[in-house]
């Protein structure tokens, strides 16, 4: 019998992926029900940086004492309400992997279309300055400064906060970066001096105030208030991003804004009205929603 319970304990230490998604999934059982063996395999397989599937094939897999206790907290903070990427701790973007915490917002699929539409609106024009207004974890400065054609690429933000977690990012994604990017503390484009630029590029705060409580819990709970909400109409942060911009751009530079759906028509209107643009596009997203607003800056005349 001695011999059968040793045999047993040593059996119930062995930390195999398999075992880790059983404890996973019973913190996760109580909140998520039915999803809870999913998602532990989903958030196990995020926290190292592997497929979906990487735990359902690798469930002999040994995982180490400090890769089970960190599984064990994320699994925690995940039955805790938190949103998958913040609970792992990482979100992909395009063809990084970022750093990601409740400092910043989660990079969305969506805004990968809008590096889509910078990187097509740049492709006849390389060189020059870009900036990525409100940065966050620098998801879209860095898509940018990984895959086009810039001279220099600059984040900018008004939360400290957001720039720890950009600057780790800078440093993560280093060895893939094409040119330099350069992390300011400011709001909009204030802490930009160079003149004139090739583009701006931003998704910026667009929601009122009044809509916070229809927003859903993992967002209005977890993700920051600053890089959400914009006065009373949502539309205060975006008008004064347009009029700064216009007077930055070079003759032909891109201004590139993520917006609101219910207020991509008025975006619009907004820069088309403001003098200092033409060929103002409103853009759908995957889904055929009115996601995104382009247009260029005039040229002198």
């Amino acid at each position: 019998m001695a011999d059968e319970g040793g045999v047993a304990s040593a059996a119930a230490s062995v930390r195999t992926v398999g075992a880790l998604v059983s404890e996973m999934s019973a913190l996760l059982q109580p909140s998520l029900g039915d999803d809870a063996f999913r998602e532990a395999r989903e958030l196990l397989a995020a926290l190292h940086d592997m497929p979906r599937h990487w735990p359902a094939v690798e469930q002999a897999h040994r995982i180490g004492d400090d890769d089970w206790a960190r599984a064990l907290r994320a699994a925690a903070r995940r039955a805790q309400g938190a949103p998958m990427q913040y609970a792992a701790g990482q979100a992909a973007f395009r063809h990084l992997t970022l750093d990601v915490d409740e400092r910043v917002l989660i990079p969305r699929p969506e805004t990968e279309r809008l590096v889509d539409l910078v990187l097509d609106g740049l492709r006849g024009a390389p060189g020059g300055i870009l900036v990525d207004v409100g940065t966050g974890s620098g998801a879209i400065a860095l898509a940018l400064a990984s895959e086009g054609r810039a001279d220099k690429v600059i984040g900018t933000d008004v939360s400290l906060d957001a720039l720890a977690v950009a600057r780790a990012n800078v440093a993560r994604c280093a060895p893939v970066l094409r040119c330099a990017v350069e992390l300011r503390a400011g709001s909009l484009l204030g802490a930009v001096r160079e003149r004139p630029l090739r583009a701006v590029i931003s998704n910026p705060p667009y929601i009122s105030w009044d809509e916070r409580e229809a927003l859903h819990s993992s967002v209005r709970d977890w993700e920051p208030s600053v890089a959400l909400f914009s006065g009373a109409d949502g539309m205060a942060t975006t008008a004064r991003l347009v009029r700064e911009a216009g007077a930055a751009l070079e003759a032909g530079g891109l201004l590139a804004l993520e917006v609101d759906v219910r207020r991509a028509s008025l975006v619009a209107e907004l820069v088309a009205t403001d003098g200092a643009y033409e060929q103002v596009q409103v853009v759908l997203d995957l889904t055929g929603r009115e996601r995104f607003v382009v247009a260029r800056r005039r040229g002198d005349e």
